[in-house]
């Protein structure tokens, strides 16, 4: 299978291998909570990109990024979102893969409330999976598990995963047991 590559300086790749992940997000700002996800799938062995796509700034970049995300070898793509939070819905319209939306907690009042509903507001067809306000590592863990559907060694990553969050539950128990509870 031949790949196309990705368009001049449409992404920035983290990987050798061919990205599976597409992480994007409307402004440098964001990277602070996205770099979250970037630092799971790393963990994870997920080969993945990262790129600036701004719906309102750069339009043209985000119809380009989301037509050939496919054609590039992407199979899963992760937008951020801040405000009225347009880029993963819009991503959304412009491929069939699945894009899981983060909410990004904005200056405003109500602290990403907005970024959620614009996510989980889509219209019919076109869907946004959607994870917590700042929950960037969590999309990343729900890319594996949707690329593990069909990669065994992924979801042995993933089963280990589940038991390294176990164990520590297991220990943090056993130190309250011998230790008592300390709140200072």
């Amino acid at each position: 299978m031949t790949t196309t590559p990705p368009p001049a300086s449409l992404a920035v790749h983290d990987s050798v291998d061919t990205p599976l992940v597409g992480i994007v997000m409307g402004s440098q700002s964001d990277l602070k909570i996205m770099s979250a996800a970037a630092e799971v799938l790393r963990q994870f062995g997920v080969s993945y990109e990262i790129t600036l796509v701004s719906p309102h700034r750069t339009p043209h970049r985000l119809v380009e990024y989301g037509e050939t995300a496919r054609k590039r070898g992407l199979r899963v793509l992760i937008a951020g979102g801040g405000g009225a939070a347009h880029l993963p819905g819009m991503l959304a319209a412009f491929t069939t893969l699945p894009v899981i939306g983060v909410p990004i907690n904005s200056t405003t009042s109500i602290r990403g409330l907005d970024s959620v509903l614009s996510m989980l507001q889509m219209p019919a067809g076109v869907p946004v999976a959607t994870v917590a306000i700042d929950g960037a590592a969590n999309a990343a863990v729900l890319a594996t598990q949707m690329l593990a559907l069909s990669n065994a060694r992924l979801a042995d990553v993933l089963e280990k995963y589940r038991t390294s969050l176990k164990d520590k539950v297991m220990r943090t128990i056993e130190e309250l047991r011998k230790g008592g509870f300390n709140d200072d």
